[in-house]
């Protein structure tokens, strides 16, 4: 056995330390979104457990211990003077005000479907099958839409389809959109509310993700302009579309190339395709970083075997990069292929025949 080096190991298990507190904290996140924790604290005003427990109707000794792991972990601050607690401005953005763009909580119901479906993962590794997107626990639907929901909201109409050129125009005047492996709807409901004139189309493999859609399109007020349909990449009807859009789902699938090649059939004679997928350089050692570390674990759960799953199983992965991206855009036949924008946790593409 070699002799460790004990100055590095006390680091490793200082820093693991720090990883089982997050991982553990994960679970208390969910606990205060579902039981309306946060938001019962959102007004920012110093509140004791006791209180808290009574506007809640919660049992005031499970809250305390609730409250003081938040604190532990920075999530929420603690008064000692007080002994109360409270939300700032900052916090309430990312636990209490859904719409906010740096709400992070729906973010751990995904984490949730990764422990709860590790046993399907871990036969897959041993097979080298897949595992279907429809074959995961129901709260990674839930938990998709609600942690790429804020970017949409904070950036999709007013930064990514600004940056494609000519599309907005088209879009303002009415044009006809396609949203590709729509999921809820998070993406296709912020483009219809958007752009009022144009008439939208959501297309999704998985069944109950498209009932769900449709509910929440109405809730929003745009259902009348999306037409959602159980549709995959491959079969979605061709209606001469403006504008197909890929948000986070290209690297799903088990034949992109197939899906490019579907697409541009779809399209518009002057039509464009748009691609978000998760920021990524193209070299692993680039990707070492904070964002890479969320892609990789949840590529490893999540995309990799559901494209594996799938005929073709390219398996792109959720860091497949930018060169890797228009490797499959130029094998589908398209000739244009640019980065129109990026934020730190995606890259859009603007994608031409």
């Amino acid at each position: 056995m070699r002799e460790p080096d004990l100055e590095k190991l006390n680091a490793l298990v200082g820093k693991l330390v720090g990883d089982l507190g997050i991982a553990l904290g994960g679970a208390s996140i969910l606990l205060g979104d579902r039981l309306g924790l946060y938001k019962a604290m959102a007004d920012g005003a110093m509140i004791t457990p006791s209180e808290l427990a009574k506007k809640t109707g919660l049992h005031e000794r499970y809250v305390r211990e609730w409250l003081s792991g938040q604190a532990a972990s920075g999530y929420i601050d603690y008064h000692p003077e007080k002994n109360a607690f409270s939300l700032s401005a900052e916090q309430a953005m990312a636990f209490a005000e859904e719409g906010s763009p740096a709400f992070f909580a729906g973010a751990f119901d995904v984490v949730q479907s990764t422990y709860l479906d590790e046993p399907k993962v871990a036969e897959a590794f041993r097979t080298g099958k897949g595992v279907g997107w429809h074959e995961h626990s129901k709260c990674l639907f839930s938990g998709t839409e609600r942690f790429f929901r804020p970017g949409y909201n904070a950036n999709l109409a007013s930064n990514w389809i600004p940056t494609l050129e000519g599309v907005e125009a088209k879009l303002k005047a009415g044009a006809r959109v396609a949203d590709v492996g729509c999921g809820h709807g998070a993406s296709t409901i912020v483009m219809a509310q958007a752009y009022p004139n144009s008439e939208f189309f959501g297309f999704d493999y998985h069944k109950p993700s498209i009932e769900r859609a449709k509910v929440l399109a109405q809730e929003a007020g745009v259902g009348d302009r999306i037409t959602f349909a159980q549709a995959s990449a491959k079969d979605l009807p061709a209606k001469d579309y403006d504008l197909v859009a890929f948000f986070d789902c290209l690297h799903d699938m088990g034949d992109p190339v197939g899906a490019g090649k579907h697409v541009k059939e779809t399209l518009a004679k002057d039509g464009a395709w748009m691609i978000v997928e998760p920021f990524a350089h193209d070299n692993l050692k680039d990707n070492l970083n904070p964002v890479g570390c969320v892609y990789y674990h949840a590529s490893t759960f999540i995309c990799t075997p559901a494209s594996l799953s799938q005929e073709v199983g390219l398996g792109l992965g959720a860091q497949a990069g930018e060169s890797r991206l228009r490797q499959v855009a130029t094998e589908a036949g398209f000739k244009r292929f640019r980065r129109a924008t990026e934020t730190p946790f995606n890259m859009i593409f603007e994608v031409r025949p």
